[in-house]
């Protein structure tokens, strides 16, 4: 009976410790496991095999969203400034591949400025822009056959939008970039003939607020529109994007957010 009951408890100081410290690391690892259950898991779910494929189940989630922000398409910069909305409809211009492998603009209305980039996205140029008298994205119905002289000045807007755009050149054999024909609206070099619009004036202050004047059409620098704008659309056609100025971008394009360069 001694024999006996010396097996089942322990009968030294030795044995108690050892007995308390197996309780110990035992409770201890329940512990763990019921605290993380992620750990738990993972040490249940079976390893693959190598040279098998892996199963779509036992892939880390955290681990695929760097992957998926890295395949993210943004559109160059540089070192150009540029508003909120410019960038988010450039960027998503790229990621989406709206403009089909075409160059492409933005017209940036609230900051008179405008952008052009090549198919895939980098910035060829920026430059300010003259852009219509009047405040809004809608162009007057049947505008484009109207003299100029009954256009009045609530009419004389830059209308907002997606435009497939194309070199050619006006009645006086001047190079422009066609936006919307049908509205009559290009984009060209500035015109000076009136010196009291002082239109060139204008484009060089580092303020947007006086650089509405035209009665639509997008004045850009000579300098920009021959070394920016001609070579970029040379030979193909390309998408003009002009940002509205009371609506909302993502609802006039149907675009969405591309997570900003710096966040990745």
């Amino acid at each position: 009976m001694r024999n006996d009951a010396s097996r089942r408890a322990p009968s030294g100081p030795r044995s108690i410790a050892a007995t308390v410290s197996r309780g110990v690391f035992l409770g201890l690892l329940a512990a763990s496991l019921v605290c993380h259950p992620a750990f738990a898991a993972d040490l249940a779910a079976p390893r693959p095999q190598p040279g098998l494929p892996v199963p779509l189940g036992t892939i880390n989630a955290i681990a695929v969203e760097p992957v998926l922000a890295l395949r993210l398409k943004h559109a160059g910069f540089e070192q150009e400034s540029a508003s909120r909305d410019a960038r988010a409809v450039a960027h998503w211009v790229v990621d989406s591949g709206d403009s089909q492998g075409r160059p492409f603009a933005i017209v940036d209305k609230k900051d008179a400025k405008v952008f052009v980039f090549d198919a895939d996205g980098h910035l060829r140029g920026a430059a300010p822009a003259l852009l219509g008298l009047a405040v809004g994205d809608d162009a007057v119905p049947d505008i484009g056959n109207r003299a100029l002289s009954s256009i009045l000045p609530a009419e004389r807007t830059t209308p907002a939008g997606r435009f497939v755009a194309s070199l050619d050149r006006n009645l006086q054999g001047k190079e422009i970039l066609w936006v919307d024909y049908g509205g009559a609206v290009s984009m060209h070099p500035v015109v000076s003939s009136k010196p009291a619009e002082r239109r060139l004036q204008r484009l060089a202050t580092p303020t947007p607020l006086d650089n509405r004047i035209s009665y639509g059409c997008i004045n850009v620098p000579a300098k920009f529109f021959d070394k920016v704008v001609r070579p970029a659309f040379t030979g193909t056609s390309g998408i003009v994007y002009v940002l509205p100025e009371t609506r909302s971008a993502k609802i006039l394009f149907g675009s969405y957010d591309v997570a900003a360069p710096a966040a990745l």
